[in-house]
């Protein structure tokens, strides 16, 4: 029989939050950037918009897997999910460059997906 250990409830408590907020933020910026797609380009929009696409679905993943993970496979899948962070952060750029994302939405999913790359930082922090 395991002790009650206030300490590791906390942690548990702190670290639910982390993913909740997490996961709500992705989920609503997956939203934005999903009603961006129908007007990309037909060129871009099934290469670029396809892989941000499917980026913005391999992070929101990645963290659904560390919040109900324990802490050794939660490393993994947070660290996982921020590497596709940075790669979504990165092609989320090249499509901006190529013009087949305004100015206006760009700005507006990157200032999410930077406040929601600090969170996933602090959360990592708070596991080491």
């Amino acid at each position: 029989m395991s002790q009650f250990n206030p300490h590791n409830n906390f942690l548990n408590l702190a670290n639910n939050q982390f993913s909740l907020s997490i996961i709500q933020k992705l989920t609503n910026t997956y939203k934005v950037w999903y009603e961006y797609l129908p007007d990309f380009p037909k060129d871009s929009k099934y290469t670029l918009g396809a892989k941000v696409d499917s980026l913005f679905l391999e992070v929101i993943e990645e963290i659904i897997k560390a919040s109900s993970s324990d802490k050794t496979e939660k490393l993994i899948f947070l660290k996982t999910g921020s590497a596709k962070l940075d790669l979504l952060k990165f092609f989320l750029q090249i499509v901006w460059e190529i013009k087949s994302l305004d100015n206006k939405k760009y700005i507006n999913l990157s200032e999410k997906l930077n406040e929601i790359g600090k969170m996933l930082g602090g959360w990592l922090k708070s596991l080491k």
